[in-house]
């Protein structure tokens, strides 16, 4: 992924508030020889502290023998994304028609080390840990092995820690282009209010500022 300094994150905090609101991706483990990337899209929980992120995908899922073979992934996660038309990119002295039509997204790649977990009290730990993510109001029964409602269904499934080992980040949103342009895409986000500007326009918004 290409990002620009003016694409750049102003600092880890940026990235990983956005990731917290962002908690699905996709996870890419390099494929068997002959065959090509697994790409598998999921629901994650990303802890700070710990630097990594928690997951898990059901036991026949094909992508095992590649992801224990090689256990280098990538989890990409792409939100608040929308096209901006050439006209509203155009120079404040050219002509509209020669403005040039982009992509405003935002965009974070981690780079991990999977640990596949098997052990029964793992797994349910882990799954807990998800839950706390995405159910904070409880609700559900904890997972416990062998203990009902949960425990006996923890041998369907395979546990993911995902240790985290880079991250690039970047967040596209015209930031080169002088203020009169900027406003000008603003605006026409605002007005045209289709189904992602909003979250575009937002953090356009935040990045400058306003």
């Amino acid at each position: 992924m290409l990002i620009h300094p003016w694409d750049a994150p102003r600092d880890e905090a940026e990235w990983q508030q956005w990731l917290a609101a962002h908690d699905f991706g996709q996870l890419s483990v390099n494929g068997l020889p002959g065959e090509a990337p697994y790409v598998q899209p999921l629901h994650f929980a990303y802890d700070v502290e710990r630097a990594e992120a928690v997951t898990h995908l059901a036991r026949p899922n094909p992508l095992w023998p590649a992801l224990e073979q090689n256990p280098v992934v990538l989890l990409s996660v792409v939100d608040d994304y929308t096209f901006v038309p050439g006209p509203w990119q155009a120079a404040p002295d050219g002509p509209s028609e020669h403005g040039t039509p982009t992509s405003f997204y935002a965009a974070v790649q981690l780079r991990c080390t999977a640990h596949v977990v098997d052990d029964p009290a793992e797994k349910a730990a882990l799954l807990n840990r998800q839950l706390s993510h995405f159910q904070p109001a409880g609700g559900s029964a904890r997972v416990a092995a062998g203990e009902a409602p949960f425990g006996r269904m923890l041998a369907g499934i395979r546990g993911i820690r995902l240790e985290v080992t880079d991250v690039r980040a970047k967040f596209k949103y015209a930031e080169k282009k002088p203020a009169e342009v900027q406003d000008r895409i603003a605006a026409g986000l605002a007005a045209r209010a289709g189904p992602r500007d909003a979250g575009a326009l937002a953090v356009q918004r935040r990045r400058r500022g306003l």
